[in-house]
């Protein structure tokens, strides 16, 4: 089998070209607004010009310099640091110099104006960490790590961005690939040469190096699902009758008084949003209007915002009241099936276990003997106190348990849905492939199309076959400046 070029290999020399020969780009690399420092980053093939129209003199590399930064007609338009790294040892693979000025406004602007005078252009979102890429420095799964470190809402979402931006999850993403080129390679060795032994062919060798490349896969999807709600969170939608308690659970839950809550019933009008976490899985909590039938245009607005909430949920806590017999409970509970979508998972919430002598406790049910489990395998009560927070722990576990995180999420890859998509397929194709094996490997074209395929699918995370209008979609959602 012909070797396949190396993506790594691959982005070193189209990197070392485009690196020379780029056109400087600049922008602001620090937020909007005023601080202490803001920095105006510039990245391209030559730079020469730029420096010595801006500081007047040499930048020695990888030194901070304090220098003067100077206008077209020689004024001053601040002083503070410049840094210098020239290629192929900076961010980009380019030459990148940084201007460290003081946090404003306006003078952040002129220091960046200043370097689109001297031939820069503006830089287009991610742009610089898109060059890092196609330089070679970074693949694509780091070069999305990039932004999800900035956005990572959690300290646990940060580390696991982290893990991907170091390259632990390319490098687990490598390593499997790097085993199905190796049975690729047996398996057409055996296509091309029929007449000789391979011994890796026999049955029980397929089967054993399919079958640890397929768990090694299993585990890694694993970790990627946790990592995928570490980036997107969950969002959770309160719903029940009037008065049943949804605002007092938000306040536990955020563990401040988001919402007014009093015995009138129809107290809350709108829906009501705050973010949480939960063993590092970040959450947002809608509590919303009680549904019922009413003829106030203010609550009929906010049951309409309801619905919309409930539509855009990951799950639904349905909240009932624990002193309610089960006739009364399902009867109270009818408008609310009607309201949900029978996809989306739900918890019955039973409040006020105080008051029907009640302590805290989970039971589940199967879904055919409970009307409120939608599509679930099984339906989920919790009985708590709201108001004094008994049982709110064990409605936290259940969160985590129902959207499918029974384990810790401190070994997750921080992926997003593409790497997600990959990896079904690579799972897939895998599949198809060990169904070939039995009984004795009649059928070695199709069994080599799949592992290929697989290969391809495994190879697509990390940049190696990606289109290029799939660049410009991941890297058009970065901030200006990284």
């Amino acid at each position: 089998m012909a070797r396949e070029p190396d993506a790594d290999e691959g982005n070193r020399v189209r990197g070392s070209e485009a690196a020379l020969a780029a056109a400087p780009i600049a922008a602001i690399a620090t937020p909007p607004g005023r601080g202490g420092v803001g920095i105006v980053r510039v990245s391209g093939g030559k730079l020469d010009a730029l420096i010595e129209g801006i500081a007047r003199k040499r930048l020695a590399p990888r030194v901070a310099t304090r220098a003067t930064f100077h206008a077209a007609d020689g004024a001053a338009i601040d002083e503070g640091l410049a840094l210098y790294f020239p290629a192929p040892h900076s961010y980009t693979g380019e030459h990148v110099v940084e201007w460290h000025g003081h946090g404003g406004v306006a003078v952040m602007r002129l220091l960046l104006a200043r370097c689109v005078e001297l031939g820069a252009r503006l830089a287009e979102p991610g742009e610089f960490t898109k060059r890092a890429f196609l330089n070679g420095k970074l693949d694509l799964a780091q070069a999305e790590s990039v932004a999800d470190v900035i956005e990572a809402a959690t300290s646990t979402a940060v580390r696991a961005a982290a893990r991907s931006l170091t390259g632990e999850f390319s490098r687990e993403a490598h390593a499997l690939r790097d085993a199905l080129v190796e049975l690729r390679m047996y398996t057409e060795a055996t296509l091309d040469f029929p007449d000789e032994d391979v011994e890796l062919l026999r049955e029980g060798d397929v089967r054993e190096r399919l079958a640890a490349i397929r768990t090694r896969l299993d585990r890694m999807l694993e970790r990627s699902r946790s990592g995928a709600l570490l980036r997107a969170g969950l969002s959770v939608v309160l719903v029940g009758a009037p008065n049943v308690g949804k605002s007092s659970l938000l306040n536990r839950l955020v563990r401040e008084d988001a919402a007014i809550v009093t015995p009138i019933p129809g107290t809350t009008r709108d829906a009501v949003e705050r973010a949480i976490d939960i063993a590092g899985i970040p959450l947002t909590i809608v509590d919303t209007a009680g549904l019922r039938d009413t003829d106030d245009v203010v609550e009929r607005e906010g049951i309409a915002r309801t619905r919309a909430a409930i539509d855009r949920a990951d799950l639904a806590l349905v909240m009932v009241d624990a002193c309610d017999d089960a006739l009364e409970t399902a009867a109270a509970s009818s408008s609310l099936l009607a309201a949900l979508p029978r996809r989306l998972p739900r918890i019955v919430v039973h409040n006020k276990c105080d008051l029907a002598f009640a302590v805290p406790h989970v039971e589940r049910y199967p879904a055919a003997l409970d009307d409120l489990a939608g599509e679930q395998a099984e339906s989920t009560h919790v009985w708590l106190c709201a108001l004094s927070g008994e049982g709110v722990s064990l409605l936290e576990a259940e969160i985590l348990r129902t959207a499918g995180i029974a384990h810790t999420v401190e070994d997750a890859f921080f992926a997003r849905e593409r790497h997600l998509v990959a990896l079904r397929d690579a799972r897939e194709h895998l599949g198809r492939a060990d169904a070939l094996i039995a009984p004795a490997m009649p059928a070695l074209e199709l069994f080599a199309e799949e592992l290929r395929a697989a290969q391809h699918a495994m190879a697509s995370i990390t940049g190696e076959f990606t289109a290029d209008d799939l660049l410009g979609e991941i890297f058009s959602r970065f901030c200006i400046g990284k």
